[in-house]
């Protein structure tokens, strides 16, 4: 498969009153076509960042791009105008909100919503448009599509909105489908019924997916490869399959043992990291995670650690990979040493 998107050492920043925020610190990574790629972090470690750097939607100023590329099929998005940028945001790169009733107009109808950008990027008449809109929603599984279309979003399950956002972004058959934590708003039963929704669609229209969530049971239900973020950075990415089970950072390994698992026969409380992440105003020049990890050594403080090549899809940012740096247990339900 061929990259649809690359990014490429991409620094992006906020110029604050109290200073420079660098919420992304030199990133690089690609999505192929066809692809499910999730972001996965704590709040704060640029996942959202990211995908709207992508997609041009941090607000400039006080945002700004600092350094590196964004490459959407041979197009470098940080140099584009909004001019073409709105050509670009929802005929060939769409966006799923968390929140959708946040997201949606409640003074439009459903359809109306639909419709629009359908008129502006596939030049649909409006009676077209309207017949589309209808299909769309009866792909994602609403019933009485043509009945649906005439009602307003707080007529609507919180369910049932984020399939209506799901259609409004797949409506113009684009290629990289962004999802910005698509099913935090929403309970358990309908988060599985609207992955597995995601899962199949993207099976039908071979849409590329970037998911950004916290949550890495979504994760190993439709991702492909995971790229861990902390305080701006990538530590570790590799397929699903690395990331579970042979995962080399101590951070992955604190997000990984704090899933709840039902085969374990330890009951109690959820495993935590302790501390929170760093400023970004004043980031450290060593390893973001030192201060919270409990294998740190002197060259974690004082040194930001190079990427350790460990098959050609998985990578890691870590100086427990130093060959002078001591042997270490991984957490036994993950298996094996390092």
């Amino acid at each position: 498969m061929s990259n649809l998107l690359e990014v490429k050492d991409l620094s992006f920043s906020f110029d604050t009153f109290q200073g420079e925020v660098e919420a992304i610190r030199g990133i690089n990574f690609e999505l192929k076509k066809g692809e499910v790629v999730a972001l996965v972090g704590e709040s704060g470690s640029g996942k959202s960042v990211t995908s709207q750097s992508i997609i041009g939607l941090n607000p400039m100023p006080p945002g700004r791009y600092k350094s590196g590329s964004i490459l959407f099929e041979g197009i470098d998005i940080t140099t584009q105008s909004e001019n073409n940028m709105q050509k670009i945001r929802g005929a060939e790169i769409s966006m799923i909100f968390q929140d959708p009733m946040t997201s949606l107009n409640p003074t439009m109808k459903i359809g109306r919503q639909i419709v629009e950008g359908l008129i502006k990027h596939q030049g649909l008449t409006k009676p077209e448009a309207k017949r589309r809109a209808t299909e769309m929603l009866g792909l994602v599984g609403l019933p009485n599509p043509d009945k649906l279309i005439f009602s307003y979003p707080h007529q609507f399950s919180g369910g049932m909105r984020q399939r209506v956002m799901i259609a409004i972004a797949l409506a113009c058959n684009p290629k990289l489908l962004i999802a910005d934590e698509p099913t935090t708003a929403l309970d358990v039963t309908i988060q599985a019924q609207i992955v597995e929704l995601m899962k199949d669609l993207q099976k039908k229209l071979e849409t590329s997916i970037m998911l950004i969530t916290h949550d890495l049971g979504v994760v190993a239900n439709i991702a492909q490869r995971v790229i861990i973020m902390y305080a701006g950075k990538i530590i570790e990415q590799g397929t699903l399959d690395e990331i579970f089970y042979k995962s080399r950072h101590p951070y992955t390994w604190g997000l990984l043992e704090s899933v709840p698992r039902l085969d374990s026969k330890e009951h109690g409380r959820l495993a935590s990291i302790p501390g929170t992440p760093p400023q970004l105003i004043h980031p450290p020049k060593g390893c973001p995670f030192a201060e919270r990890c409990e294998f740190a050594m002197k060259a974690c403080i004082e040194e930001y650690p190079d990427e350790t090549t460990l098959s050609s899809t998985h990578k890691v940012n870590c100086w427990l990979e130093d060959p002078a740096a001591p042997t270490v247990k991984r957490p036994v339900h993950l298996g094996g040493t390092i």
